[in-house]
């Protein structure tokens, strides 16, 4: 019987935010792009150098945009950059019939105005008041369309917030309304996002994981390999500074969720005397190499996966599995194994579930507790041998429309962005080694993390940052805002970077799910709000 429309409305709306802070990086399970483990190095085109006690790491690049001799806003040479006004007008597409639309000038290399412009696509949703402050947010990713995203920025944020503030997104370089990178085609897409790599022996796995990043880069390259050393976080950060003056204010308000939180520190730390109010949520951790982080994220989405099997065994007969959690685990486990062997026919008989379609649709489950009843739902059709409600989980995550298009570029620029952002390791061994030692400790997700260092190892820019802390020193309060339960971005690293910052404040949210904004029922949003309309901050140690 097909869903309620009520109920599919709710789905598809719950699998917008979630999809929006999606962060996970690049491996074996197609799609949903997982990486790594702990301590890392990487040989992206050449030299290596050897990190103390551990495996070799390619030598880190410059970025055009991470140190410059003086601040451009200051510079004559930028003059015409920060000069500049937005010339707002109708959106093509637009859920609110508020929003506006207009472009965004920046030099396509940072360290040379005179190498060419880039334009950038902004978007928002003009205050309900005459506060004249706008507050500037990023979803994640990277790649995830932030003029996508005001729309529903708009829906989340208090009447106060939104009497006060100009709600304001906009596409980093390289990314969907922006001028970016078309590395695949929609069919090429599909194929990358469905291909999935049944070996068992890790230097398969391997060999599997490479065949797919070589196609992937060599799709980037082609399209546009002037552009790949421009795509850094730290120039997005650049960018984001011209934004701030073309809005017409003097200091960036600023709100970012999951990779967000990564730009908005970066931000912080090149222009801590423009910080006004900034609130990072689920906190991105700048210390971690690939390989660090993305352990992380295989024991944050392994732990996501415990709580979601035991909601489901408590739910009783809505649930397919059976026994205690181990048991549980290891039936999803041979289920996805059957999956792998043999896919599941779907609703589009040309669009089988695939094993790697499968595991995105699950990964896609854990970023909120309340997808899991869906998620229980979709999985007892997978036993009974029908894969659409996964698809359609799969499609929803990768922001696949009906008609076979995709509505951004995030599948491909997710690679582009992150293999710049940090170096990772590459060492064959090494990579074989950790996805033995993930696979034991998570037979669903596990092995879709030991490979993010092969991944960015054919990748045409060598990593551009060497991981460190931030400490942004001179800013006024920063609100980090951390869930215990998350999977894709840690309690840990929330946790980390307040640590780091010199302004740094923790707001702690218990519960399972990516992020906190916008999911507490209020208790977050109220300490938000106070601290965006009267700079609040939450005392030490707040729990909510």
């Amino acid at each position: 019987m097909p869903r309620p429309a009520a109920r599919r409305r709710r789905l598809a709306s719950l699998l917008a935010v979630a999809a929006a802070g999606a962060l996970v990086l690049g491996g074996c399970t197609r799609g949903a792009d997982p990486g790594a483990s702990d301590g890392g190095g990487q040989e992206t085109g050449g030299e290596t150098a050897t990190a103390s006690g551990g495996p070799e790491r390619t030598e880190v690049g410059a970025s055009h945009a991470a140190d410059l001799p003086a601040d451009p806003a200051t510079d004559p040479a930028y003059a015409a950059y920060y000069e500049q006004e937005i010339e707002w007008g109708e959106c093509e597409q637009a859920n609110d019939p508020r929003k506006e639309c207009g472009t965004l000038t920046v030099p396509r290399l940072w360290d040379d105005p005179s190498a060419g412009d880039l334009e950038i696509a902004v978007a928002r949703i003009p205050a309900t008041g005459d506060g004249g402050k706008a507050l500037v947010m990023n979803p994640g990713g990277p790649g995830a369309s932030g003029t996508d995203y005001v729309d529903t920025m708009a829906t989340i944020v208090s009447p106060q917030v939104m009497e006060t503030y100009d709600q304001v997104g906009f596409d980093p370089r390289g990314v969907n309304g922006s001028e970016g990178l078309d590395c695949l085609s929609d069919a090429e897409t599909d194929a990358y996002r469905a291909d999935t790599l049944t070996a068992t022996d890790p230097a398969e796995i391997r060999a599997g994981v490479l065949e797919g990043a070589e196609r992937l880069a060599a799709g980037c390259e082609a399209d546009d390999a002037e552009l790949l050393p421009a795509l850094d976080t730290a120039s997005v950060a650049r960018d984001m500074d011209v934004l701030r003056a073309a809005l017409g204010q003097e200091k960036l308000d600023y709100f970012g969720y999951s990779y967000g939180t990564f730009l908005g520190a970066l931000y912080a730390e090149q222009q801590p005397g423009r910080v006004g109010h900034m609130v990072l949520d689920g906190a991105v951790d700048p210390t971690l190499t690939l390989d660090e982080y993305a352990a992380g994220q295989a024991d944050g989405f392994r732990r996501a996966l415990d709580a979601f099997l035991a909601s489901c065994l408590a739910a009783g007969t809505d649930c397919p599995f059976e026994g205690d959690a181990d048991t549980a685990l290891q039936q999803l486990a041979d289920l996805l194994a059957d999956i792998d062997a043999e896919p599941l026919p779907t609703s589009d008989p040309d669009r089988p579930l695939t094993g790697a379609l499968a595991r995105s649709a699950l990964m896609s489950l854990m970023y909120s507790d309340a997808l899991w009843e869906f998620g229980r739902s979709a999985l007892a059709d997978a036993a009974d041998g029908d894969g659409t409600q996964l698809l359609t989980f799969a499609d929803q995550s990768a922001q696949r429309r009906s008609d076979g298009s995709y509505r951004t570029n995030s599948n491909e620029v997710m690679s582009a962005i992150s293999c710049l952002d940090r170096p990772a390791v590459t060492d064959p061994a090494w990579q074989d080694e950790r996805a033995a030692e993930l696979a034991a400790a998570d037979p669903v997700f596990g092995p879709g993390f030991a490979h993010s260092g092969t991944a960015c190892s054919v990748w045409p820019v060598p990593p551009l940052r060497e991981s460190a802390p931030i400490s942004a020193a001179g800013t006024g309060p920063i609100l980090v805002l951390g869930t215990t339960g998350d999977p894709a971005t840690p309690y840990a690293w929330s946790e980390s970077l307040a640590g780091q910052l010199e302004g740094g404040v923790l707001l702690t949210f218990e519960a399972n799910g990516h992020t906190a904004y916008g999911r507490s029922g209020g208790c977050i949003e109220q300490h938000v709000d106070r601290y965006l309309l009267d700079a609040a901050v939450p005392e030490e140690g707040t729990v909510c």
